[in-house]
C-alpha cells in the first residue's frame, strides 16, 4: 500500500480545501514571499486556466501550455498535466502531490546532457597519422 502524502502535517485534500492565504503559511520562505508579493498577469491567468480545466468547462483535448516557469505549483493543480517551455519546446509535467510549493521550472529542465563522441578523421591535426583500422 503506497504511503499517503503528507504536506507540513496536510494531506492533500486538506490542502486542497484551504483558503490561499492558510495554504501560504505552511509554505518555505523563498515560496511565501513569491505568493504574498502577488501574481503576475501570466501566473494569474494560468490560475484561471487550471480552474477552468478543474471545473469542465476546457475540452479533453485542451492542453495547458506555459511560460510561466518562476509559478509555484498549488494543490489545485495535482493531476494535471502542464506543458512548461524551456526555452525551446514545452516540456510535459504531470503535477503529482509531492510537488506542491516547489516552482515549475524545477520539472522542465532548461539543459540536457552532452554526450561527447570520439574524434573521428580530421577532428584535429594529429588525427591524420591515426590508422583508420
Amino acid at each position: 500500500m503506497p504511503r499517503e502524502f503528507i504536506y507540513r502535517g496536510f494531506n492533500i485534500q486538506q490542502l486542497q480545501e484551504m483558503s490561499m492565504d492558510e495554504f501560504i503559511k505552511l509554505l518555505p520562505s523563498r515560496q511565501r514571499r513569491t505568493l504574498q508579493r502577488g501574481l503576475t498577469s501570466a501566473q494569474r491567468r494560468l490560475l484561471e486556466e487550471v480552474k477552468d480545466f478543474k471545473r469542465g468547462t476546457r475540452k479533453e483535448g485542451d492542453v495547458l501550455k506555459t511560460h510561466c516557469r518562476d509559478m509555484i505549483v498549488l494543490p489545485e493543480m495535482v493531476g494535471l498535466r502542464i506543458l512548461v517551455h524551456n526555452g525551446k519546446e514545452f516540456s510535459a509535467v504531470d503535477i503529482k502531490a509531492e510537488m506542491v510549493g516547489h516552482f515549475f521550472g524545477e520539472f522542465a529542465i532548461t539543459n540536457k546532457k552532452v554526450g561527447h563522441g570520439t574524434p573521428g578523421i580530421g577532428a584535429s591535426r594529429s588525427s591524420m597519422y591515426v590508422p583508420l583500422k
